[in-house]
């Protein structure tokens, strides 16, 4: 086949190749095989790569979404499609990649309220839940780390001497142990008292296994995130009250990384040093995820009274 007569098709399938190649999780390669077998191919798979325009692509994720696919799912699949693309160009089987400036609007209004918990709620969760699970629930509202990152920490990874605990690999869906989310996402987190007195307790009752996971199930393997859920959080949060109006949990697990981020804001740490302990990958991730928490009325009216009283005065 000639570089003219190449399609979208062979681009995705070289890109999925490459991905194989670079070592991406499992679950990664599954998500991107289904972004293209369900929706890229489909649709547009056929299209030559030297034929498709910028008009093509905005009309491709138009269709995504007016067949009731979400916005966050249209976006990951654009992503994609934008991978897939670059192959192509790197493979010089185009000239230019016309899906790296068609942008989604962002649409406020559409997107679900993120629900922090209350500082009440928190404390409830702390007190009642088991004393099994409550190290686990207690590191993850004082660190902010993620569930995969919970499931694949490692005992070495928890530096009592130091107060810290590194961040440096995570568990995936099929309870597999990779590389952290991305390259930030490799951090030292420090930690707070509680987390050092609950994890040293635990350490003494922890499950042994050949991982050394500091929370594994009872075998010392790879816990389930789904048996993390449904038989620890979600019956905390239902047996404590902690619902919505159809008595279903007022929120799931990675509500306890907001509530992380909530607390360390109000301690009044930087946006930086909050970016770095959450590990985003940049600032302008924790600032479009967290910035109203930054904000303060009272400071607002402050620095507009001094505005005008400094320029009064000159």
């Amino acid at each position: 086949m000639t570089k003219s007569n190449k399609t979208i098709r062979d681009a995705c399938e070289s890109w999925l190749k490459s991905c194989e190649r670079n070592g991406l999780e499992r679950a990664t390669l599954r998500s991107y095989r289904g972004h293209y077998k369900h929706h890229i191919d489909a649709k547009i798979g056929d299209l030559l790569v030297k034929d498709l325009s910028r008009g093509d692509v905005r009309e491709f994720i138009d269709e995504l979404q007016d067949s009731g696919m979400s916005r966050s799912m249209t976006k990951k699949v654009l992503a994609s499609l934008r991978s897939a693309l670059h192959e192509a160009l790197e493979r010089e089987w185009v000239d230019n990649n016309v899906a790296r400036d068609v942008k989604m609007k962002r649409n406020r209004r559409e997107e679900e309220e993120r629900v922090i918990p209350t500082k009440a709620e928190i404390r409830t969760m702390i007190a009642e839940v088991s004393e099994q699970h409550r190290p686990l629930i207690v590191t993850a509202i004082f660190t902010g780390m993620r569930i995969s990152e919970l499931r694949g920490l490692s005992w070495e990874s928890v530096d009592f001497d130091n107060k810290v605990i590194e961040v440096k690999q995570r568990a995936d869906r099929y309870n597999e142990i990779g590389k952290p989310k991305s390259r930030t996402s490799r951090r030292v987190i420090p930690m707070s008292p509680s987390v050092i007195a609950h994890l040293a307790e635990w350490k003494l009752k922890c499950p042994n296994g050949p991982l050394s996971l500091v929370f594994p199930n009872g075998a010392g393997n790879v816990e389930n995130h789904s048996n993390i859920y449904q038989r620890l959080f979600k019956p905390l949060l239902v047996d404590n009250g902690i619902v919505n109006a159809d008595g279903k949990p007022k929120f799931g697990f990675h509500a306890l990384r907001h509530a992380a981020a909530s607390l360390f804001i109000e301690q009044s740490w930087p946006a930086k040093k909050v970016q770095s302990i959450l590990g985003h990958s940049s600032i302008t991730m924790t600032m479009d995820v967290y910035g109203h928490l930054f904000e303060s009325p009272e400071d607002d009216v402050e620095m507009f009274e001094k505005m005008e009283a400094d320029l009064m005065a000159a």
